[in-house]
């Protein structure tokens, strides 16, 4: 439940416009909700300023529909990620204003309650093969209200095509770097800047990289500093990450200009 719904009912309340039991009632899920399959958080808003986000692998696409029905049903905007093209197809056709990004395999339906277009978060990627990835931390960040800017297939085999977009590294507030094979990007892109880079290991590469353990090992042991390293191919905990440290940016420069 939106804080806006529940300052609306407490004046509503207190005008007499509405009783204390049809209230109790409008709250009566609040705040979590057991559903059988699910026992879903109505109160994340509130606690973290995003909506639970529905993890959709291993799920039934059933299970899917039911869990995201009482999130819009309380007035909640979705973000699910790791959804299969079945499971996608049935929810836009279900929700009128369901976004299937086939990609990053993540849907979205409504628009984020979150002030949309704030800062800069700037996602990079290694290499094509890493976009699918790269792309779910993008739409995870735009979901949080970010601005996203995305710079594809400027892995270090061609280093130049990363030191020529120098401008655009340097105006992002947070940068999330994408990468398998030997996942190098990370720790280059770390010496470059003064601001956080979270750096996200894909499983592609050859034998060799382990699925993506051999990315993961190099971006855990980074000499530069400021980066920090999220799970293999776990483009949504990056772009969350990424937009909580953008809204943190950018709620103290607000503070700090008035």
């Amino acid at each position: 439940m939106k804080p806006d719904r529940i300052r609306d009912l407490l004046e509503k309340v207190k005008s007499d416009s509405l009783s204390i039991d049809e209230a109790i009632a409008a709250l009566k899920h609040f705040p979590y909700e057991d559903i059988g399959i699910a026992t879903i958080d109505h109160h994340r808003s509130l606690r973290q300023g995003v909506p639970e986000v529905v993890f959709c692998q291993n799920k039934e696409t059933e299970d899917i529909i039911k869990i995201v029905e009482r999130l819009r049903e309380n007035q909640q905007p979705v973000l699910a990620t790791r959804v299969l093209p079945q499971a996608a197809d049935e929810l836009v056709r279900r929700f009128q204003d369901a976004v299937f990004y086939e990609r990053g395999k993540a849907v979205t339906i409504g628009e984020s309650e979150i002030e949309a277009g704030i800062g800069n978060v700037l996602v990079i990627c290694a290499g094509t093969s890493d976009l699918p990835v790269a792309e779910e931390a993008v739409i995870t960040a735009r979901f949080m209200g970010s601005n996203t800017t995305q710079l594809t297939d400027v892995g270090v085999a061609g280093i130049h095509r990363l030191l020529g977009r120098l401008d655009t590294i340097h105006a992002a507030n947070v940068i999330v770097v994408v990468a398998g094979m030997e996942g190098a990007l990370a720790s280059v892109v770390g010496g470059l800047v003064e601001v956080p880079v979270i750096a996200v290991p894909t499983s592609v590469g050859y034998g060799a990289s382990f699925g993506g353990l051999s990315a993961l090992l190099t971006m855990l042991n980074s000499c530069s500093a400021g980066v920090t390293v999220v799970n293999i191919d776990n483009g949504f905990g990056a772009g969350f990450a990424a937009g909580v440290i953008n809204r943190n940016i950018c709620g103290r420069r607000q503070e700090n200009e008035k």
